[in-house]
């Protein structure tokens, strides 16, 4: 895999991000479902998830910058199976709306595993890693640059949601209102 083809990859990497995250403020704002604490983790693991191939877009790809991805990965996988395991009782309805038969902690369970194979199996790919034989490397493409900027748009509108449902203090393990908003009226 040519350096070109790997930061391609990556880019449709931070487009797979920007959609979990759309999905998930998308079902906040229209099923008017607020995330609990560990679904905020699980959101800023997807955007932690981000940082390497960013990292790969603007500076070329390096074993390290899918190192910090993997290690998101991990630790987003480890939130949702807590939240899996608080679930899995029998009669226990789960948090939230569940798709397609899972609830969107299963989901992102699926999504970090996922994420973790494809992020070891472009490791293999060692060619990617090779110098570029010009001078200077190439600016990211409109493709890539698009992607980056679409993810930190929506890592930023999760972050004012998550303080306007929380506010400066603790979020609530169940929230059902705005805590900010609330306090303004």
């Amino acid at each position: 895999m040519t350096r070109a083809l790997a930061v391609t990859f990556n880019a449709l990497s931070l487009y797979a991000v920007a959609l979990v995250l759309a999905a998930a403020f998308a079902a906040q704002l229209l099923l008017h479902e607020l995330p609990c604490p560990l679904c905020l983790l699980q959101r800023i693991q997807f955007a932690l998830l981000a940082i390497g191939p960013i990292l790969n877009v603007r500076f070329g790809p390096r074993p390290s910058h899918y190192a910090l991805s993997l290690l998101a990965a991990v630790a987003g996988a480890a939130f949702s199976t807590r939240q899996i395991l608080l679930h899995i009782l029998p009669g226990d309805a789960g948090y939230g709306t569940a798709l397609l038969g899972y609830h969107y902690y299963t989901w992102a369970l699926i999504g970090f595993a996922a994420a973790i194979v494809l992020l070891a199996a472009i490791l293999l790919c060692d060619r990617q890693f090779e110098p570029d034989t010009a001078t200077t490397q190439a600016p990211p493409g409109a493709f890539a640059t698009s992607a980056v900027c679409l993810v930190i748009v929506l890592t930023a509108l999760n972050v004012v949601s998550t303080l306007l449902e929380c506010g400066f203090g603790p979020c609530a393990d169940n929230p059902t209102v705005y805590e900010l908003l609330k306090r303004g009226t």
